[in-house]
């Protein structure tokens, strides 16, 4: 019997990647991929470890499968990421979930076909949790979201170890795929029809590939090398740490013409005290610095950020500070987060932990302050021409199409299916916190 899957993805872009060349995997060694987990045999469920919130979703949704489980033997659980390099987690699992099939780690993506079909054709339950990335695996297919554009690992874990973050302990110390690798990949989605990619990497700035003639290629020469792939309209990238942006990388931003002028620059903090027991190694002014190089070089340049809120220790004085940085950088959008303590990190041990009541009173206000610039930028939008790739058609309204401007801002415009896939003028109408509205425009 043909066997069904269904997987269910938690967190970030490299996660959802991770599923794509699981469904890539999977579709190649016969399985086939269904929507909705009612309809699979088996149940895949990719989970992240950076937030507390991606945790408890991760084990809600994971219980609520005991009781198929239990009516349909035959029904396959695996579980598999970033959180399953817990051994904390993987203990949890032993003890309160006995019944789930097989779990994996994110260092052997690659051995799921063959560990999927022992657990079946032998009816036994299997972990297999490598702790880091022996080598590079090349040439793993993957089954995209999307057919216009695609997610690329460039590398692969990380070394910044930053107080709050788990990612180190759970994707390793970093590894760089070789320039030819990667212009080799998306030489062939090219052919496939991709006109957009998104370089994937915890710090694509330490990006250091090396050739087999013994050259080494940093990230400003592996953009540029990109942007002169044939074919290919739009590179994007994330995620870039501060203290690794360099003018070099800045320069691309100017004589890169398919390099979109969008960048995410997580700062987390705008306090130089909370930065340094973060272990970021900038400070706020070197932070500010980057962006006004940024702008000055392309002023049109759109910025996103990443801001933690409420980490051990942080003042009122520590969060105006933040609140201050914000008001001068005036981000296009923010992710905000409430600190969670994640297990094995330093700033778990840290005795001066803030308040649940004061982290939500210093979120709401910094949400506030963020969506009212977000849609006071969005404003000077209107009237202006945007070229918008565009994604797909809306999912509450078929006659509305969604896509992206080169500065990565949504745009909902009337139009029908044909148009996705292609880049297309749009005519911004109006404007809201999180997205622009357009008509068509002509060419």
């Amino acid at each position: 019997m043909q066997k069904t899957f269904h997987i269910t993805t938690f967190g970030c872009q490299m996660n959802e990647h991770d599923s794509e060349i699981m469904a890539g995997l999977l579709t190649k060694a016969g399985f086939t991929r269904v929507e909705e987990i009612q309809q699979a045999d088996i149940e895949i469920m990719n989970t992240c470890s950076v937030r507390e919130n991606a945790d408890k979703r991760f084990f809600g949704t994971l219980g609520q499968l005991k009781h198929r489980k239990k009516a349909e033997p035959g029904f396959t659980v695996c579980v598999c990421g970033c959180m399953m390099q817990q051994q904390s987690v993987i203990d949890t699992l032993k003890a309160k979930y006995p019944w789930v099939d097989l779990v994996f780690g994110t260092h052997n993506i690659h051995r799921l076909p063959q560990l999927l079909s022992r657990v079946i054709e032998e009816r036994t339950r299997l972990i297999e949790i490598l702790p880091d990335m022996e080598e590079i695996v090349e040439g793993l297919p993957a089954m995209r979201l999307y057919r216009h554009k695609a997610l690329v690992n460039i590398m692969y874990g990380c070394n910044n170890f930053c107080t709050y973050c788990i990612v180190p302990y759970t994707r390793g110390r970093e590894k760089s795929r070789t320039p030819e690798a990667i212009l080799a990949e998306i030489r062939a989605l090219v052919e496939d029809g991709v006109k957009e990619v998104m370089l994937l990497g915890q710090n694509v700035n330490s990006y250091r590939g090396l050739s087999a003639d013994g050259s080494c290629t940093d990230f400003a020469g592996l953009i540029r090398r990109l942007n002169e792939v044939e074919g290919l309209e739009r590179i994007r990238f994330m995620t870039s740490h501060p203290k690794d942006l360099s003018d070099d990388l800045i320069d691309c931003f100017v004589n890169c013409e398919k390099l979109c002028k969008n960048i995410h620059l997580p700062v987390q903090a705008g306090s130089d005290r909370v930065l340094k027991r973060m272990n970021r190694h900038y400070t706020r002014e070197r932070y500010l610095e980057l962006v006004r190089k940024l702008r000055q070089a392309v002023p049109e340049i759109t910025i996103s950020t990443d801001i933690i809120c409420g980490f051990p220790g942080e003042t009122e004085e520590d969060f105006q500070e933040t609140l201050s940085l914000v008001r001068e950088v005036e981000y296009d959008s923010a992710f905000t987060f409430l600190y969670s303590i994640r297990h094995g990190t330093p700033a778990e041990r840290y005795e001066d932990q803030i308040p649940e009541e004061v982290k939500h009173d210093r979120f709401n206000r910094l949400v506030d302050l963020v969506n009212e610039i977000s849609e006071r930028k969005n404003l000077a939008y209107r009237g202006h021409i945007e070229r918008v790739l565009v994604e797909s058609v809306s999912k509450t309204d078929q006659s509305t199409l969604a896509g992206r401007t080169d500065g990565f801002k949504l745009v909902n415009f009337p139009g029908t299916d044909e148009l996705i896939g292609k880049t297309v003028p749009v005519e911004i109408v109006e404007a809201k916190t999180f997205s622009l509205l357009g008509r068509l425009a002509r060419e």
